[in-house]
């Protein structure tokens, strides 16, 4: 697959705080890529990198196979952590003003903001000063502003941030969308259940080092335990659970259900399959539950920190 961004060996200090060591990341066009990792890893650095507010100490990022330069910064839109609108300001005047910086003129700044403030239902704002609205009503702004340009790449920083779950699955629609008409996302963020539903491919970075980078399907492979969930309504519990744990790795397990019933985590060694213990439940029960136990984007965060 093509890549839209390549970063080389970035490296970065501040001082004597090393922020970013030797980081290599590869975002496919078209793709919506989770940058990962704890407060304080080296992930808004690497951001500001790409966003030439800040220089790398050494390596080199490409974006489009160019040397990034300082105008690849109209082909980005960059949503911050950290908001930037201004509080007096009305709505309107100042989403044509950020639009004209970024190189719309105003009349096609008006033409396509009509879209998106009618897209997202907030056509009434136009005349509101930023410091009326709400925190989410006012992200809604921002959000508009960052993709309005329609650039290339789009760089999401805890995008989700302030708002409701309405609002935060209609811009998860949104980027989604985005995504699939021919942007590429860097998308950034602590939500762990945001990174299953949209990400292709994630990088982790820990502690200034990046420690995992790939598809998430790939990893979660990786990082599977061939164990399974079963829950077996049964009148020989005990006897069960003895021949499971002779048999298997055996640990409680926890899920929500309407049976009164034996459940356990299971883990088959190599030298079986799960037909294997399939059929003994079938033979000793009635099986309610079966289900591979996928790790998850956070089981898979957490290991990989605390392994580092």
């Amino acid at each position: 697959m093509e890549n839209l961004l390549v970063a080389k060996n970035v490296s970065k200090s501040f001082g004597t705080f090393k922020a970013l060591n030797d980081i290599s990341i590869e975002v496919p066009k078209g793709s919506i890529f989770g940058l990962l990792g704890p407060n304080g890893a080296g992930k808004t650095t690497f951001i500001r990198i790409i966003n030439q507010i800040t220089l790398p100490d050494s390596g080199e990022v490409f974006l489009d196979g160019e040397p990034l330069q300082q105008h690849h910064i109209q082909n980005i839109g960059y949503l911050p952590e950290e908001r930037g609108l201004y509080k007096s300001m009305k709505v309107g005047e100042q989403a044509v003003y950020l639009a004209q910086l970024k190189g719309l003129s105003q009349s096609e700044a008006k033409k396509r903001l009509k879209v998106w403030f009618e897209r997202l239902e907030i056509g009434d704002w136009w005349n509101k000063k930023i410091q009326e609205l709400s925190k989410g009503m006012a992200q809604k702004i921002q959000f508009v502003v960052t993709v309005l340009h329609q650039p290339k790449l789009l760089i999401f920083d805890e995008p989700f941030s302030g708002f409701d779950p309405i609002n935060a699955n209609l811009i998860k629609d949104e980027i989604l969308k985005l995504r699939d008409e021919g942007a590429t996302v860097i998308f950034s963020t602590h939500r762990m259940e945001s990174v299953e539903e949209m990400c292709d491919h994630i990088a982790l970075i820990h502690k200034s080092n990046k420690i995992l980078d790939g598809k998430l399907i790939d990893i979660k492979r990786q990082y599977r335990s061939n164990t399974y969930e079963i829950g077996l309504i049964t009148s020989q519990g005990e006897a069960i659970s003895r021949l499971l744990k002779e048999k298997f790795d055996v640990f409680p397990a926890h899920f929500k259900t309407i049976n009164d019933e034996l459940q356990y985590n299971v883990r088959i060694p190599e030298n079986a399959s799960p037909n294997d213990l399939l059929s003994l439940l079938a033979s000793n029960g009635q099986v309610t539950h079966f289900v591979e136990v996928v790790p998850s984007a956070s089981d898979i965060f957490i290991q990989s920190v605390k392994n580092n």
